[in-house]
């Protein structure tokens, strides 16, 4: 039986196994890859190599660190935690493992639209998060999809940086917002009301996008775009502890600890949602280090 079992090999999840390991807890990681979103880059046309994602040298490091420790880290998908007696079972594709306390850290996954070229183009001028990308496209013309409150906070944002910004309506969402108001009246914001993107263009990077709107099918002209629907927390593994609020985000106090005794979560499963990797890294230590304290008590 191990003492810490962590769930995921994002910044999250790396972090938390590396301080679970300074400890000397014996600490098993479990997931379909390490690194998570730090895998995930955005370049644009003529700014190949750029680094955007503030906090991927030091995940890396810790992501090399577990790879050396190779006995400390399983490549397997987990599919459900479950309490047995004073610990904790987690159930994965390849088998089945037991420890004293759990960290979940398996983040979240973006909404798609599954439109011809988005497959292809991810991360070659298509993103989901302008929060950890929107920066790359200063002076640039940028395109974003979507119409909830996330969505024009996003705008908002790229609109600071970009020379123009398309903001591309599926519905009026919360457009009479003073938010929507704002982005509605700047002069740097292009509407598209009540409009269906139908296809991303390009042959490397975006290029453009083809847009419906009204009956009418126009191509527009962008460096990049953000397709802002939504990210859905991985938290169906804990479905069955109720651990998840309404967005099934999994709700955790100041320390990391979920309301079930010996189960911890940090990163984006979390309703501490930022999506950013600095931040995740400071919550895996900090569930790490509250996991260590929880041990021994026990």
């Amino acid at each position: 039986m191990y003492d810490l079992i962590i769930i995921g090999g994002g910044p999250a999840g790396l972090t938390a196994a590396v301080y679970g390991l300074h400890k000397r807890l014996e600490t098993l990681v479990i997931s379909e890859d390490l690194g998570g979103k730090v895998n995930y880059r955005v370049q644009i046309k003529g700014l190949e190599g750029h680094e955007i994602i503030s906090g991927a040298d030091i995940v890396e490091k810790f992501k090399r660190q577990l790879e050396y420790l190779h006995f400390a880290h399983q490549m397997d998908r987990v599919t459900k935690i479950a309490p047995v007696n004073n610990h904790f079972a987690v159930m994965a594709q390849g088998g089945r493992y037991e420890a004293k306390a759990v960290i979940v850290a398996t983040g979240a996954r973006p909404q798609r639209l599954d439109v011809p070229g988005e497959k292809r183009l991810i991360g070659r001028g298509l993103s989901y998060s302008a929060i950890s990308h929107a920066q790359v496209f200063i002076e640039k013309d940028a395109a974003l999809y979507g119409s909830s409150a996330r969505a024009l906070h996003s705008a908002a944002e790229l609109a600071d940086v970009a020379t123009r910004v398309h903001l591309i309506l599926p519905d009026r969402g919360d457009l009479d917002s003073a938010l929507g108001k704002k982005l509605a009246a700047h002069p740097k914001v292009t509407l598209y009301e009540n409009a269906t993107l139908k296809e991303i263009r390009g042959d490397e990077f975006v290029e453009s996008l083809l847009i419906t709107q009204q009956g009418a099918t126009k191509e527009v002209k962008v460096d990049g775009l953000f397709i802002e629907m939504g990210l859905v927390p991985n938290s169906e593994l804990v479905a069955d502890l109720g651990l998840a609020d309404s967005n099934g985000r999994i709700a955790i106090n100041s320390r990391c600890a979920t309301k079930k005794p010996g189960v911890f979560a940090a990163g984006d499963v979390t309703d501490i949602f930022i999506e950013q990797v600095l931040i995740a890294i400071g919550e895996g230590a900090k569930a790490a280090l509250s996991a260590y304290e929880y041990l021994l008590k026990q």
